[in-house]
């Protein structure tokens, strides 16, 4: 035996001593490890990882004492720019994206946003459900516009004239109906009244850069026109899960359809007007989110809204949007609202890019006169710091909207998001075409699947594959624990959440170049090797 073991090298006897080290060490293998990259990897599952007893001191650790908020989960938005590109694919080809983004083979994204009334992403835009000038007994109430589909005659690409948003809405919940995971949590915002409850009497004036104002005799009109459109979808077999009285109450200088509201003035119409009329009418157990708008500016709304004892009552939560930063979450602000209200959640509804890739221009103004441009069937643009957005070059915001990478902008937001109290993420347009519409105001941006109708080519951004992988490990009932780090590299977000079955999912963003670090959960460690420039999952079960 001693002459055998002599003849062995060095090395050799260093690797049986490993070997015969790991048989006896206790061992963990993940159950799923996900990666979405900018070498080409979509969502593509990887070799487990295998954890071992033992701890480093430069780990990045999950503190699995520090549990932390519940998560409500991760989807994105129906609006009927969508649902009108959509149409434009088979019905065949439709309901395989829908089952993609839905399904729980595919993204089985748990939360959704809709529209009450136009936007800016309507086709034609200028409509409500209830356009006859003074009707406050609502007697004219209709959802046929909703319903009617799109015309053939007039748009030529249209493949489904029959398929519009009621429709569209009705087949994601039949998705969801025939699976285990049947969670899906739809919000519904309005980003106007009809215009005759305004001071204004416009859905928006551009040119006086004013959305007008919700009157205050019209206060109890309003609630009413809401309550009948959840009405309208519940008799049809659809039920909200979350409401926001107004999208974007500050308003957005009258670019498109909105209504401002002060802060006192939404505590108003929430605690006195809308809150009760939906109890009344059956929906005391649809949340109510404030605000609905950018994270920065949040605070006063926030403090009307739950510093008034009936507003506060009625109203679960605040809805945010990113657009403030193209860098932050605002993570101190975040602390900071959670400081303030620790009952009441945050939960981010709206988020895109726009002006993809442009140079940018003095003031804030969309820009008007599109063609395709870079990004669309084009991975690499996605991962690179490509893209610029509303408010780049402004000469009061510079700092916080520099050129970015769509990928890791969307997955350190959420990333960081979480570890600073978000409970979920809702995206901007589910689809759009191939140049980021169609919009009726020239507003043009991102989604996470674009198609050129005219070419049938379909593009799922690199972002959707992120999306798919949060989506995927961070389910609705999760909760967030909280990350310890002792690396000083910056280039690494990270986030975890425990599961109901003891599992750990670990979400991780990789901004730089290729790097191995250590992961810490519980007594177990692990060395993650992580390529440049990607977003990896990793499932444990302890």
């Amino acid at each position: 035996m001693i002459n055998k073991l002599s003849s062995l090298s060095a090395s050799g006897l260093f690797s049986i001593a490993i070997a015969l080290l790991s048989a006896c060490t206790p061992q963990l293998n993940s159950t799923c490890v996900w990666l979405t990259s900018e070498a080409g990897d979509k969502c593509a599952e990887k070799e487990a990882v295998v954890f071992r007893k033992g701890t480093a001191a430069d780990a990045v650790t999950v503190d699995l004492n520090d549990k932390r908020q519940t998560i409500d989960g991760f989807g994105n938005s129906i609006t009927e720019s969508s649902v009108f590109v959509l149409a434009c694919l088979t019905p065949e080809e439709r309901h395989a994206v829908l089952e993609e983004m839905y399904g729980e083979n595919g993204a089985n994204f748990s939360a959704s946003r809709t529209v009450v009334g136009s936007s800016d992403f309507t086709v034609k835009g200028h409509y409500s459900y209830d356009d006859v000038d003074g009707d406050e007994a609502l007697t004219h109430f209709s959802m046929a516009v909703h319903q009617d589909g799109f015309s053939k005659a007039e748009y030529p690409q249209i493949k489904d004239e029959q398929f519009d948003m009621w429709q569209c809405l009705h087949e994601i919940a039949a998705i969801k109906a025939g699976q285990q995971d049947k969670e899906w949590r739809l919000v519904a915002s309005p980003w106007t009244s009809p215009a005759w409850m305004k001071d204004n009497h416009q859905f928006f004036d551009k040119q006086k850069r004013y959305g007008g104002t919700l009157l205050p005799k019209y206060y109890d009109a309003f609630a009413r026109y809401y309550v009948k459109y959840l009405e309208a979808y519940r008799e049809s077999g659809i039920r909200f899960w979350a409401i926001t009285p107004e999208n974007e109450p500050m308003g957005n200088d009258g670019s498109w359809e909105s209504m401002h509201l002060t802060p006192a003035a939404e505590a108003e119409l929430i605690g006195h007007y809308l809150g009760p009329e939906m109890a009344k009418a059956g929906f005391g157990d649809v949340k109510i989110l404030g605000f609905d708008q950018n994270t920065f500016e949040a605070a006063p709304y926030t403090a009307a809204i739950f510093g008034d004892s009936l507003a506060c009552r009625y109203t679960d939560g605040t809805a945010l949007h990113w657009y403030g930063s193209t860098v932050s979450c605002f993570p101190e602000v975040l602390d900071s609202l959670h400081a303030a209200h620790p009952n009441k959640r945050l939960i981010h509804t709206e988020g895109c890019v726009d002006n993809l890739g442009r140079d940018g221009w003095p003031g804030v103004s969309d820009y008007e006169g599109y063609k395709e441009c870079c990004w669309f069937l084009n991975d690499s643009f996605w991962w690179n710091a490509n893209a610029t957005d509303w408010a780049y070059s402004t000469p009061w915001w510079p700092e916080w909207h520099p050129k970015y990478a769509v990928t890791h902008r969307y997955a350190s937001y959420i990333i960081d998001g979480l570890n600073h109290w978000l409970t979920g993420y809702i995206d901007w347009n589910a689809v759009l075409d191939s140049i980021g519409g169609p919009t009726h105001v020239f507003n043009h941006c991102g989604a996470m699947l674009m198609v050129d109708y005219q070419n049938d080519r379909l593009y799922f951004t690199p972002y959707y594959y992120v999306l798919k992988q949060f989506s995927r490990s961070m389910r609705p009932g999760d909760t967030v624990l909280g990350i310890k780090t002792q690396t000083a590299n910056q280039s690494l977000h990270v986030c975890a959440v425990s599961k109901p079955d003891g599992s750990i999912a670990v979400n991780i963003l990789n901004t730089g170049a290729a790097v191995t670090f250590p992961l810490q959960i519980g007594e177990y460690i692990a060395d993650i090797a992580m390529p440049a420039n990607c977003v990896e999952t990793i499932i444990v079960k302890l």
